[in-house]
Formats: structure tokens, C-alpha cells, sequence
């Protein structure tokens, strides 16, 4: 199934009118603007990953407004090798079906796995300390506010599949790239999802980056209209935070700098 749609102007059916300021696409007349840098870190620290979303339409308008920003992201030479694919309503809600069918089919024969590889290891093939360590308070933190116990699989499952719910946001995207570029494309296309993602709480939405989608990719990739030629870098739910959901009130840790910065003078 292709359900890829041409893009177009104005606003789709259903979706709220929405009249944006004008957007300063220069980089040099932006630069020279007064900026608050409050409202700049306040931005970077309100972005996590949201896990329940309200079922509220996000305008078109906006969605395209938060990709033309997040583009200014900085690439190889200008390389801007990113593709993004904007899921909505029916094609949504058909690859809503499809992944989480085969998820559920995963678990009940776990030897369908080997049919659904990544194009590349997001995760290491053996984890160390420290890294282990914090993905285990990771797990542990966010199963332990939802009450999930380490042997309840079921639950362990639901959670799971949540993601391939895109947590009940109405918008969901898949990023892709050039089978032929190199690994440096991934860091520019990362900051380019880093820019989308502090755009988004700009206009107050949020979202979920998440590459539990990649092992899905060949489910995805033809359902999105993507050529044989491009691979799937991560999925992202967007939308507005759901305020009364437990899980929202999840919230990572983070290293302080001494950890993680050494001073060369």
C-alpha cells in the first residue's frame, strides 16, 4: 500500500484553521534577532518522550511549519539527507493495524523475529556498565510507575505494542535516508530530529522519538511509498501531551556534566 499523499496547501479535513506569523527563513536576519534565552533552554529542557497523547488534531499548517524549522539542522556539506513521512487518519490507523499484528504474531512464534531485522544496530550487541545501568533504571523506572512487574509479560507486551500505537497521537512520522549515505548521516539526521522535537514544544506539542519501528521496516517502508533505496532511521509520535496520563509523569534522569565533559587547557 502506498500512502504516501503529494503535499499540498491548506488544511485537511477535520483539522482546526491556523494562522501562523510569518516565518524568517534567512539565517542571518533570524540570527540578529533578540533572543530570550530562557525560553531557548526552557524548550530543550520541557522535551521527553511523552507516552500518551490526546486525540486533539495537530493543523497541517503546523506540522509543516515544524519541518521547514527543523531543517535549518546542519548536515555534511549541505548533504540534508533526511526524508520524513507525515502519517494521518486512515494511512495511520492502517499501519497502526499492520505492525502491531505483526508484533502480536512475534510473541506468539518467536521465531518470526528473524524476519523482522534493522537496517542498522541502534543498540549494542552486548551492553557494559554504564550504559546498561541506565537503561535498566530506564525500564525498571517507567514499568514500576505503571505497575508492571518484572515476570507480568502480558503487560510488558501492551506497553510495548504502545509504541506502535504511536501512543494514540494523531500525527506519526518516519524518517528515512539514503541507503547510500554514510553513518555520518545519521548524526545530521539526528539533529535534525532534535530540531524538530524543540520546535514542537515551541508551539507546545510534543513527542516520542522511537526506533522500536525500525525492525518493522519492511512493513513501513512500502506502506509509506519509500523507494528500495532508503532505510528507516526512526519512527516519532507528535501531538499534545495527554496532562492526566501516569505514564507522562515518567521523567529520565540526566548525567551531571562532570560525568561526561573533560576540560583540555
Amino acid at each position: 500500500m502506498n500512502a504516501s499523499v503529494p503535499a499540498a496547501s491548506g488544511v485537511a479535513q477535520g483539522e482546526p484553521e491556523m494562522a501562523l506569523p510569518p516565518l524568517e527563513l534567512d539565517p542571518l536576519r533570524a540570527a540578529a534577532r533578540a533572543i530570550d534565552p530562557a525560553q531557548v533552554e526552557a524548550a530543550i529542557v520541557g522535551r521527553r518522550s511523552v507516552r500518551a497523547f490526546l486525540p486533539r488534531p495537530v493543523p497541517r499548517p503546523l506540522i509543516e511549519r515544524l519541518l521547514q524549522v527543523a531543517a535549518r539542522a546542519p548536515s555534511g556539506t549541505n548533504t540534508q539527507p533526511w526524508k520524513v513521512y507525515v502519517l494521518q487518519g486512515r494511512a495511520r490507523d492502517a499501519l497502526v493495524e499492520q505492525v502491531c499484528a505483526a508484533h502480536d504474531a512475534i510473541r506468539a512464534n518467536p521465531a518470526l523475529a528473524a524476519d523482522y531485522q534493522e537496517a542498522y544496530d541502534y543498540y549494542p550487541s552486548q551492553w557494559v556498565s554504564p550504559y546498561i545501568d541506565r537503561r535498566r533504571e530506564n525500564g525498571w523506572g517507567l514499568y514500576g510507575l505503571l505497575g508492571i512487574g518484572k515476570g507480568d509479560k502480558d503487560k510488558m507486551h501492551a506497553q510495548h505494542q504502545r509504541n506502535f500505537r504511536f501512543f494514540d497521537a494523531p500525527v506519526g512520522l518516519m524518517v528515512t535516508i539514503d541507503t547510500v549515505m554514510g553513518r555520518g548521516s545519521l548524526v545530521d539526521t539526528g539533529m535534525f530530529l532534535q530540531n524538530l522535537m524543540i520546535a514542537a514544544r515551541a508551539h507546545g506539542l510534543d513527542t516520542c522519538p522511537q526506533a522500536a519501528w525500525n525492525a518493522y521496516a519492511r512493513i513501513i517502508l512500502p506502506h509509506i511509498g519509500a523507494s528500495e533505496h532508503e532505510m528507516l532511521v526512526c519512527g516519532m509520535s507528535l501531538g499534545y501531551a495527554d496532562p492526566d496520563a501516569l505514564v507522562n509523569r515518567f521523567v529520565t534522569p540526566r548525567e551531571p556534566i562532570e560525568r561526561f565533559v573533560t576540560w583540555v587547557e
